[in-house]
């Protein structure tokens, strides 16, 4: 990994006790669990079935009422 020069030199003393801070360290928490479908996914599913739904009602009437015509 290159080093990153900064405007800032580190200062050490020269007297007294060196302290330093604590390091940060991974925490571990629960897993989130995600839905594997959005809500607005649901409803665009939703409605697109309902609208294939209503397709398929209107041909069948449609061919219900060319059958009767094409049987006189």
């Amino acid at each position: 990994m290159p080093e990153v020069k900064s405007m800032f030199r580190e200062v050490l003393p020269k007297q007294g006790q060196l302290s330093m801070e604590d390091v940060p360290t991974i925490v571990l928490c629960k897993p989130k669990l995600l839905p594997l479908k959005s809500v607005t996914l649901e409803k665009l599913e939703k409605m697109q079935q309902e609208a294939q739904e209503l397709i398929k009602q209107q041909e069948l009437a449609l061919k219900e009422q060319q059958q009767p015509e094409t049987a006189e």
